[in-house]
C-alpha cells in the first residue's frame, strides 16, 4: 500500500506551484524599468511577499534575500514531519550542487583575488562551514571545508587542481566536481521510489554535461585531454563520440553526433558562440535544455520523491528568472535584452 505520506507532500508542492514567478509574470516584468514596478508585479506570489518585506539598498542585497529565501524554502519542507525519508534523500542530495557552485567560486576567487558572494544553501553552509569557505586562501583551505562539512569524496578534485594548468586545469577540476556530485545523486536516484525515472532524467542532464565540456574544450583550445574530463553515466550521448569531436572546431562537432537533438543543440551552442565569441553563451545554451528534459520527465510525477526534485528544479529557476530580469533593471539594460535567456 502506497505510504499516505507520499500524497501529503505531493498535494502540498503541487499547490505551492501556482504561488510561483510564472510566463505572465515574467512578460509583465520584462516591460518594467524600475524594481519598485517589478516587485509589484510580483507582489503575489510567494517570494514576492517574502521581498515585499526586505529592505536593500541594490541588486546585491536583493540578491541575497532571493537567495535566502530559496534557503528557508528548502529547510522549511525538509522539517515537515510527515516528508517521506526518500523525499528528504532526494532534497538533501539535490542541493549539493551549490556546494559545487560555491567550491568552483572559491577557486575562482584564489586564482584571480577577487571574491565572490557564495549562495547560503548547500552542505558546507549547513554545517556552518561556509564563512570558512568564503576565506580559504589555498586549496588545502578548501580541501578541509570539505573534510570538516563531510564531503570527503570531493577532496580528490581539490587537491589534484593547480591553477598554473590553465584553462585545461579549470576545465578538469570543475569536471571532477561535477562529476562526484552526479554520481553521487545518481547512487541516491537508485534508492529512491520511481528512482529509474529520476536517474534517467538526469542521465540526459549529464549528456548536455558533457557537451559543454567538449564545447568548451574546444572553444579555449585544450582539445583531446579533455576526453579524460568526461562525466560517465550519460544516457544517450556515448562517451567515445564526444572524445572523436575535440580535435575538432566548434562549428563541426554537430555533425558528428549520433543523437538529431543534440546535433541541434551542438549548432546553436555554435551558432550563439560565433555571435558572442563568448565561452558562456556554451553554458546559457544548454540550461535551456537540461531544464526541458528534466521538466519532460520530472513535472508529470505525482506521489513519488520525484515531486520533490521538480519542485526544487522549478524554485530555482525562479529564482534564475528573477536574477536576471532584477539585475538587466539595475544595470540600465532593457529587459527585453535578456529574454532570451529566460527558461520557461
Amino acid at each position: 500500500m502506497l505510504d499516505p505520506r507520499y500524497a501529503y507532500m505531493s498535494a502540498y508542492l503541487k499547490a505551492e506551484e501556482p504561488k510561483m514567478v510564472a510566463g505572465n509574470h515574467l512578460d509583465r516584468l520584462s516591460r518594467t524599468t524600475n524594481v519598485a514596478d517589478a516587485l509589484g508585479v510580483i507582489r503575489e506570489t510567494d517570494i514576492g511577499a517574502y521581498l515585499e518585506g526586505t529592505t536593500f539598498r541594490g541588486f546585491e542585497d536583493i540578491d541575497r534575500a532571493m537567495w535566502t529565501y530559496f534557503a528557508e524554502r528548502i529547510a522549511y519542507i525538509e522539517a515537515f514531519k510527515y516528508m517521506p525519508a526518500d523525499m528528504r534523500s532526494v532534497s538533501r542530495s539535490f542541493i549539493v550542487k551549490y556546494d559545487v557552485i560555491n567550491v568552483k567560486a572559491t577557486l575562482q576567487g584564489i586564482v584571480t583575488g577577487e571574491k565572490t558572494p557564495l549562495i547560503p544553501i548547500g552542505a558546507i553552509c549547513d554545517a556552518g562551514f561556509l564563512d570558512d569557505l568564503n576565506e580559504s586562501e589555498t586549496m588545502q583551505d578548501v580541501a578541509d571545508v570539505l573534510t570538516q562539512s563531510l564531503l570527503p569524496d570531493f577532496v580528490p578534485a581539490i587537491k589534484a587542481y593547480d591553477p598554473a594548468g590553465g584553462a585545461k586545469a579549470k576545465i578538469a577540476v570543475e569536471s571532477r566536481l561535477e562529476g562526484e556530485y552526479f554520481h553521487q545523486f545518481l547512487k541516491t536516484a537508485s534508492e529512491v521510489r520511481e528512482g529509474a525515472a529520476l536517474g534517467k532524467a538526469y542521465g540526459l542532464v549529464i549528456d548536455l554535461t558533457n557537451l559543454g565540456i567538449a564545447c568548451r574544450a574546444v572553444v579555449e583550445g585544450v582539445g583531446p585531454a579533455a576526453g579524460d574530463y568526461l562525466i560517465s553515466d550519460g544516457y544517450i550521448i556515448n562517451e567515445k563520440t564526444l572524445r572523436d569531436v575535440l580535435p575538432y572546431k566548434l562549428p563541426d562537432i554537430a555533425r558528428r553526433l549520433d543523437s538529431p537533438q543534440h546535433r541541434d543543440i551542438a549548432s546553436e551552442i555554435a551558432s550563439a558562440y560565433d555571435k558572442s565569441r563568448s565561452v558562456t553563451v556554451i553554458d546559457e545554451v544548454l540550461e535551456k535544455h537540461k531544464y526541458a528534459a528534466l521538466r519532460d520527465f520530472l513535472s508529470p510525477r505525482a506521489l513519488s520523491p520525484l515531486v520533490m526534485a521538480w519542485y526544487l528544479v522549478l524554485k530555482e529557476t525562479e529564482l534564475r528568472n528573477l536574477r536576471l530580469l532584477l539585475k538587466a533593471i539595475y544595470d540600465g539594460i532593457a529587459v527585453e535584452e535578456v529574454k532570451r535567456y529566460l527558461l520557461l
